[in-house]
């Protein structure tokens, strides 16, 4: 009789029961309390965008965890994007940011979490500038928005190709991962870094200081890259389990075994010397193949300044590795 069991691989590699199938929507009931968490912060947040925008807000839409899922309160944004009548404003940033800010202030740690992108059918149509809506983000909104108010606006979304989204992700990861000297404005407003901050690159390097900033910030670093492979190697969204599940099926990829951690702690905050042990063992490397990925992909698509970038990335994350 024929051995079907799962190969070793597999079993060391199996992901949690929550994120198995390819799916990251978690269907059992305390998974859905989560999320009705998450969209009683968009409920609150749409009120208050309609209330400061009137007639100009045409849609908005629930992004990111909660509408593709996979929305854990521990760790996951509460991700709502706006799309507002041309032409755009000089005071809608300010409006933007002002009831993002009252919302935030709301008293939960959930709405503390509130992300908001935005623009005009003119600027997400690439004919103009302004707005906060990078291209991640316009993938999601094209593929996965949810509408929760107002009139679906995506019919003229401009869908960002696989190069601008490589490009995209990579600034990304070099500000909020990367610990970038410096980074252009419109990053540091996505990212929400300070110029010269190396809390993340040391966090990297020193896992007792990673775990110790709690399990949003420790999935976060883990499980971004995983993402940002996702996305260069497909074109598609990289929600977590996709991300991790494409992942864990190249038996050649490396810290699987943390890879897999890494979505249990989503849910759940890990004892910590296992942490600690296992991402001393696996979370250079992860980034390492990361980086290592990236510089010959960015090469390719001639963003030779950006692949350089990673390179000193690299050379400073293993320069100070051993904490």
């Amino acid at each position: 009789m024929a051995d079907t069991s799962p190969s070793p691989h597999a079993r060391r590699n199996r992901l949690p029961a929550e994120a198995s199938a390819g799916s990251d929507t978690y269907r059992r009931p305390d998974r859905q309390a989560d999320a009705r968490q998450g969209e009683a912060v968009l409920a609150r947040a749409v009120a208050a965008y309609r209330a400061a925008l009137g007639s100009r807000l045409i849609a908005g839409y629930a992004l990111g965890s909660l509408a593709h899922g996979g929305f854990s309160p521990l760790v996951s944004d509460v991700d709502l994007g706006l799309i507002l009548e041309d032409p755009l404003r000089a005071h809608d940033r300010v409006t933007i940011h002002q009831v993002a800010r009252s919302v935030r202030a709301g008293g939960s740690a959930l709405d503390e979490q509130l992300s908001v992108f935005w623009g005009t059918p003119s600027t997400l149509r690439g004919q103009g500038r302004g707005g906060r809506f990078p291209p991640l983000d316009r993938l999601d909104l094209l593929d996965h928005g949810r509408l929760l108010t107002g009139q679906d606006a995506r019919s003229g979304v401009a869908r960002p190709g696989q190069a601008e989204l490589l490009v995209a992700g990579a600034e990304f990861a070099l500000g909020y991962l990367g610990g970038a000297r410096t980074v252009p404005g419109r990053l540091r407003d996505w990212a929400r870094l300070r110029p010269h901050d190396d809390t993340m690159l040391d966090e990297i390097r020193a896992p007792s200081r990673l775990v110790s900033a709690g399990p949003r910030r420790l999935t976060k670093i883990v499980l971004f890259p995983v993402r940002f492979l996702f996305t260069a190697q497909t074109g598609r969204v990289g929600t977590n389990a996709l991300a991790a599940e494409h992942h864990l099926a190249n038996p050649h990829a490396p810290a699987t075994r943390l890879v897999t951690a890494a979505l249990a702690w989503r849910l759940e905050p890990p004892d910590r010397d296992e942490a600690v042990a296992l991402l001393r063992r696996e979370l250079i490397p992860l980034y390492v193949h990361y980086l290592d990925d990236h510089i010959t992909r960015l090469r390719a698509v001639d963003s030779h300044r950006l692949a350089d970038s990673f390179r000193r990335w690299r050379r400073r994350l293993l320069a100070g590795a051993g904490g």
